[in-house]
């Protein structure tokens, strides 16, 4: 398999100033756990659309994980 064909088979993950690539075809839940981050603590986004934690993350995605923040 060509680095090219490898490359099309994952996603890019930005948590701020932070990038990994991982392979496609997880739900964005997984993801999350694959990251060791609490999925409570974390919103989804695809393309700007933020997505269900059951959503598959498809080859050559952009996901942009946004850090929920509560106050009082």
């Amino acid at each position: 398999m060509s680095d090219v064909q490898k490359q099309a088979e994952k996603a890019t993950v930005v948590l701020r100033r932070q990038t990994w690539e991982v392979e496609a075809g997880i739900t964005a839940r997984e993801l999350l756990k694959k990251l060791n981050l609490n999925p409570q603590s974390y919103l989804v986004t695809r393309d700007g659309e933020l997505i269900s934690e059951d959503t598959i993350i498809r080859p050559g995605d952009k996901i942009r994980l946004v850090a929920v923040i509560s106050g009082g």
